[in-house]
C-alpha cells in the first residue's frame, strides 16, 4: 500500500523543491488570522462572561500570579493580564488599520496625481514627501502625539502621516513606468480624459505594491504605538493597549513580578513577527523576478 505525497500548490514550490518564502508566509498569515479572530471575538467572551473585563480594576488581587483564576495574573491594579493582553491585540488592529487607511488614502492618489502629471507638482510633491521620510518614524509620531492628543482616531492620526511618504513614492514610481506603455498612448490618442485614465487604467497596474507595504507598515505602526503607549503619549490609561501596560509592569520587575511585561510583550512581538513574515511574503508572491529566483 502506497501512501500519497502532500503537494504544496504550484507558487509555493520551485524546480529545488518547496519555497521557504513561501512557507513563511504561510506561518505569517496564520498568526496574523489568528489575532484577526482574537480582535473580532474578544468583545463577544466578554459580554458572554467568559473572559474578564479588562477595565475593571480594584476588584481582583494585585500583582497575584499566573493561576487557574487569572491565567496571565493580574498587574498592580488588580487588571487581569489576560483579558488586557487579548483585548490589546483588538486596539491594535483599530489603530493600526485606521492609520494606514488614511496613509492610503492620502498617499496613493497623491502619487498617480504626481506620477501622471509630472511637472512642478511631481516635483513640488517629492520635496514635500521626501522631507517627511527623512524624519523618524517615532520622532514625527511622538510630536504629532503631543498635538494631536490621546486616543484611538488620534493616534492613527499621530501615525498615518510617517508612512504617506512610502504609499506615496511606490504608487509615484509605477505611473510613470507604466504611463509610457502602449495601452496608455492608446487611450490618450482615444481622447479618454485624465480621470478616467488614472482610474480605469493606470489605478489596478500601479496598485500591485501596496498590500504588501501595508503589512509591512501595519508591523512598523504596531511597535510605534507601543512606543507612544510606553511614553504615555498614545491612548487613554483605561484602554487597553500594551505599550502602556509594559510602562506600568516596570517598576514590579525588580521585585520577581514577570508576568504584567512578558505576556503583552510576547504578544505584541508575534503579531509583528506575523505580519512581517506576511509582507515578506506577499513581496516575493507579487514579485515574478524574485519568485523564480
Amino acid at each position: 500500500m502506497t501512501t500519497q505525497k502532500l503537494r504544496l500548490p504550484r507558487f509555493m514550490r520551485s524546480s529545488h523543491g518547496p519555497n521557504l518564502s513561501m512557507q513563511m508566509m504561510g506561518v505569517g498569515l496564520a498568526i496574523t488570522l489568528m489575532f484577526v479572530l482574537i480582535a473580532l471575538f474578544s468583545p463577544l467572551l466578554i459580554s458572554w462572561g467568559w473572559l474578564t473585563d479588562p477595565t475593571e480594576f480594584l476588584s481582583h488581587p494585585m500583582h497575584d500570579a499566573p493561576s487557574w483564576d487569572h491565567w496571565f495574573g493580574t498587574n498592580r491594579l488588580g487588571y487581569d493580564v489576560f483579558s488586557r493582553t487579548l483585548m490589546g491585540s483588538r486596539v491594535a488592529w483599530q489603530v493600526v488599520i485606521l492609520a494606514t487607511a488614511l496613509s492610503m488614502a492620502i498617499g496613493v492618489p497623491l502619487g498617480l496625481v504626481s506620477g501622471y502629471l509630472g511637472g512642478k507638482l511631481d516635483r513640488t510633491l517629492l520635496f514635500l514627501m521626501d522631507t517627511i521620510y527623512t524624519l523618524p518614524g517615532l520622532l514625527l509620531s511622538i510630536t504629532l502625539a503631543f498635538v494631536v492628543g490621546r486616543g484611538i482616531f488620534n493616534a492613527a492620526i499621530a501615525l498615518s502621516i510617517a508612512y504617506v511618504p512610502q504609499y506615496y513614492r511606490v504608487v509615484r514610481n509605477h505611473t510613470v513606468s507604466v504611463k509610457t506603455e502602449l495601452f496608455i498612448e492608446a487611450a490618450q490618442a482615444m481622447g479618454a480624459s485624465t480621470w478616467r485614465v488614472l482610474s480605469r487604467y493606470l489605478f489596478l497596474n500601479v496598485i500591485q505594491s501596496v498590500p504588501v507595504l501595508f503589512t509591512l507598515n501595519a508591523a512598523d505602526a504596531i511597535l510605534i504605538l507601543g512606543g507612544l503607549g510606553f511614553l504615555g503619549l498614545g491612548l487613554p490609561e483605561q484602554v487597553p493597549e500594551w505599550g502602556n501596560d509594559l510602562r506600568q509592569a516596570l517598576d514590579a520587575l525588580p521585585t520577581g513580578i514577570w508576568w504584567t511585561a512578558f505576556f503583552p510583550g510576547c504578544t505584541m512581538t508575534l503579531m509583528v513577527v506575523g505580519l512581517s513574515l506576511l509582507g515578506e511574503g506577499l513581496n516575493e508572491f507579487v514579485n515574478p523576478k524574485m519568485r523564480q529566483e
